[in-house]
C-alpha cells in the first residue's frame, strides 16, 4: 500500500531558497544552442532535486508539476511549460542527467526524483542499521518506511518500490536479504 506523498508548499510562505537563475527570464525557455541547453537542463535538474529534498518529496506528477512554484516565478511572469518540464525530466532520467529521475509506470505520468541516488540511500539505510544495532534483525518494509524508529530519517515516506530499489543495492552487496513481495515482507541486514 503506497503512503500519501507529503504536501509540497505552494504558498507565499514557501521557505525554499530559490537560486538566482530562478528569476532569470530566459531560464524558462529551453535554449536552441546545444551546449547552453545542456547547462540549462543541468541547472533545472539541480533545482528540482534541491526543491524535492527541501520539501521531502520523492515523486512528481507531470500533470500537476506546472502548477508548482518550482516551475514558475510570478514576480517575472514566467513559467516552464509542460512539454519543457517533460524534456527536463527526460534529461534527468538519462545517463547524461545521472539518472536523477525515473518514470513510474508505462504512461510516464509520474517520476521519482532521486535527490539522492539509490546507492546513497542504501548507504544511509546501512548506516542507520549499524548505528541502531539492527544487524541480524528482520524488519518489515513498513517498519523501514513508517515506524517510529525511522521517523527522523530522510527516507520516511519513500514509495515502497523506490525503497526496494535502494534495498536491492544492499542485497547485491551481500549486506541485506529481502523476504517476500508484499508490504509485510521483511529485510534482514548483515
Amino acid at each position: 500500500m503506497a503512503s500519501p506523498q507529503p504536501t509540497i508548499l505552494t504558498t507565499q510562505s514557501d521557505t525554499f531558497p530559490y537560486p538566482p537563475h530562478h528569476s532569470f527570464p530566459p531560464f524558462y525557455t529551453l535554449q536552441p544552442n546545444q551546449s547552453t541547453l545542456l547547462r540549462q537542463l543541468s541547472l533545472w535538474s539541480q533545482l528540482i532535486q534541491s526543491f524535492c529534498s527541501h520539501h521531502h518529496t520523492f515523486k512528481l506528477s507531470i500533470s500537476s508539476a506546472a502548477s508548482l512554484p518550482l516551475f514558475s516565478n510570478a514576480k517575472i511572469h514566467r513559467s516552464l511549460d509542460a512539454l519543457s518540464i517533460k524534456k527536463v525530466l527526460d534529461f534527468m532520467a538519462s545517463a547524461e542527467g545521472e539518472h536523477r529521475a525515473e518514470y513510474v509506470g508505462k504512461d510516464k505520468s509520474t517520476a521519482w526524483i532521486w535527490w539522492k541516488s539509490a546507492a546513497e540511500w542504501a548507504e544511509e539505510i546501512a548506516r542507520w542499521v549499524d548505528e541502531t544495532g539492527q544487524k541480524g534483525v528482520v524488519l518489515t518494509i513498513y517498519e523501514l518506511r513508517e515506524s517510529e524508529a525511522v521517523e527522523k530519517q530522510e527516507w520516511v515516506g519513500m514509495d515502497e518500490d523506490m525503497l526496494r530499489k535502494c534495498l536491492d543495492v544492499l542485497v547485491k552487496k551481500g549486506r541485506a536479504q529481502v523476504f517476500g513481495q508484499a508490504d509485510g515482507s521483511g529485510v534482514k541486514f548483515f
